[in-house]
């Protein structure tokens, strides 16, 4: 591996447009949000190095061996993240950046390209929450962030044309256009900024002649570049050069093999546009590509299921190929199932707890309608419990291999139907289980609202609830009034309840799951007049208790630490009915 002659930004960038630089299918997607690219500017304008770089030289003959992406230029985190794959010839050598990507891709997207990136409190769907925005550099005064010294900023093309006593954004790119410093000059006098205050028309010269320097002149990509076409060599160097830094995620390295040795598909592109597909069910997920690699591990029955090179050879990228519509399908199964039990991204604690489903509904060769039919509904009950215990009970954190294996086992064995029983009862690893004992039941208890395994929690309580309608988590008696000590003076409560119901009204014990449109009806209103409100006569009244455990005491305000107590040992009992007996 030699030490080569450094280049410019401007050669750099130009070579990147030319794709005569593309990136190899082992590199991770690009991760830099806009605040790292302003800060990799501003170091860049101070004459701070920005670290060596590792480009791969690969020769013509053997371009059709791998599968090569171009770099990302306009950003977009809705539409547009993922890199194009490269149309190659092979009748030229190209060069593959093995160490650096986020880096170039940042310069590239800075000098030619946008960032769009989704405005705060606006809808996902709608397009105008993510504006195009392009690099631009304040050349009136200096960056008012302690750590820099440049005002670089991502703006709209109508934030950057407002001009004040202070600012004056020239975008990025334009300085690409500056064949010659003389040009700087014109711009400086066409544009009036030698009429500004002396010391601001004298800082945005010098600015410009800086950024100048840095883009066309200054030789500050330092890079090695590795000549060898062995893949196996070019691999371990790239899983040395990328071990600091962001982090490597290990499923982008394992996918570039299967990509280099599928036959049929385009690994990276099925697994990328699966993983899409996968989180936009229900009210969304949030898995990724180690995810899907790990359950091709362990529901094609491979010994080792670890994150290891060794474990992604052409056999076994062969047969996980072979197997992929059976895998998609038990995945997508399992990511159905566990949002018809009202999970998403937000309550969804540990998201391999989809992968002991998707095995188990693999071995049963996928079986058709297994979500809605009522032919399952008590194999879906057994996995209902399973998933939500296991979450409790967190059994996937630290090492979660540890625990897969065995739980894989069992599975295997216990085919007939989902063997969640069994899982409980001989399911031992270390300090994992599923078992509850009653102090565990007692500390649920002090569950709250707004914490991830609340839902979980609840969710015991309510097995028989269709989750195809939207569920909220609910404050029984309403927190707006609980919580203020002037409303609950007003109401005639009196102090050591108030102080009482301050303390408490966020816990387990003032919480229910009700559907959405009642939940935002019933509003702020008193438990009691909203009582009155829903129930028509005794009958629905004594049906909605019972269906949300409410105990048989006063329900007014000043009685609320009365109701937390009685409908806490309610909820005791039942629970410890659910795990522990």
């Amino acid at each position: 591996m030699a030490f080569e002659r450094p280049l410019t930004i401007k050669e750099v960038v130009n070579d990147i447009h030319r794709k005569k630089y593309l990136l190899p299918a082992i590199q991770r997607e690009f991760v830099w949000d806009t605040e790292q690219i302003e800060t990799l500017f501003d170091s860049l304008m101070r004459g701070y190095p920005v670290g060596a770089f590792l480009f791969w030289f690969v020769n013509k003959e053997n371009i059709n061996k791998f599968k090569f992406y171009e770099f990302l230029r306009d950003y977009h985190e809705r539409d547009n993240t993922h890199n194009v794959e490269a149309n190659i010839s092979g009748e030229e050598d190209i060069i593959a950046i093995l160490d650096g990507q986020q880096r170039l891709t940042s310069l590239y997207v800075g000098l030619k390209g946008s960032y769009a990136y989704k405005l705060p409190r606006m809808r996902v769907e709608n397009d105008l929450a993510y504006p195009n925005r392009q690099l631009y550099l304040n050349l009136l005064s200096e960056s008012e962030d302690y750590d820099m010294t440049y005002d670089f900023k991502f703006l709209t093309e109508p934030e950057a044309s407002k001009r004040s006593e202070d600012s004056f954004w020239f975008k990025i790119g334009d300085i690409l256009r500056f064949k010659e410093t003389y040009e700087i000059n014109d711009f400086i006098y066409e544009n009036e900024l030698n009429l500004v205050d002396k010391e601001k028309a004298k800082f945005a010269n010098k600015t410009l002649f800086k950024l100048h320097n840095a883009i066309h002149d200054t030789l500050c990509i330092n890079y090695y570049l590795e000549k060898s076409q062995e893949l196996d060599k070019v691999l371990n160097i790239f899983i040395r050069v990328n071990s600091g830094g962001t982090p490597l995620s290990y499923s982008d390295l394992l996918l570039s093999i299967a990509t280099a040795q599928w036959e049929q598909r385009d690994a990276r592109k099925t697994i990328t546009s699966f993983v899409d597909e996968l989180n936009n069910i229900g009210d969304g997920f949030d898995f990724n590509k180690d995810l899907i690699l790990k359950t091709c591990l362990v529901l094609c029955d491979f010994n080792d299921i670890a994150f290891k090179v060794d474990n992604f050879d052409s056999s076994t990228m062969d047969r996980i190929e072979h197997e992929w519509e059976n895998i998609s399908q038990a995945i997508r199964l399992a990511v159905q199932l566990v949002s018809s039990f009202g999970y998403n991204y937000k309550t969804l604690t540990a998201n391999y707890v989809i992968i002991p489903i998707a095995y188990y509904l693999y071995k049963k060769s996928n079986p058709h309608n297994y979500v809605e039919s009522y032919k399952y509904i008590n194999e879906r009950r057994e996995i209902k419990r399973f998933i939500t215990i296991a979450l409790l009970k967190r059994i996937f954190g630290g090492q979660p291999d540890n625990v897969l294996k065995p739980i894989r086992e069992i599975i295997k064995n216990n085919l007939d139907s989902f063997p969640f029983r069994i899982l409980k009862h001989d399911l031992k690893v270390t300090n994992k289980t599923l078992r509850f004992s009653e102090e565990e039941v007692e500390d649920l208890l002090w569950t709250k609202y707004g914490n991830r395994y609340t839902f979980s929690v609840i969710s015991l309580l309510y097995p028989h609830i269709d989750y195809k309608n939207t569920f909220h988590q609910d404050h029984i008696f309403p927190k707006s009034l609980l919580k203020s000590r002037s409303k609950l003076k007003k109401e005639g409560v009196i102090q050591d309840s108030i102080d009482y119901s301050i303390e408490n009204y966020d816990y387990l014990g003032n919480l229910q799951l009700i559907e959405g449109v009642p939940n935002l009806e019933k509003s702020n209103k008193k438990f009691d007049e909203w009582l009155d409100v829903i129930c028509l006569n005794d009958q629905d009244r004594e049906a909605y208790m019972e269906k949300h455990m409410i105990p048989d005491v006063t329900l007014d305000l000043g009685n609320f630490e009365e109701f937390m107590k009685e409908r806490e040992c309610l909820i005791r009992e039942k629970l410890l009915d659910i795990l522990v007996r």
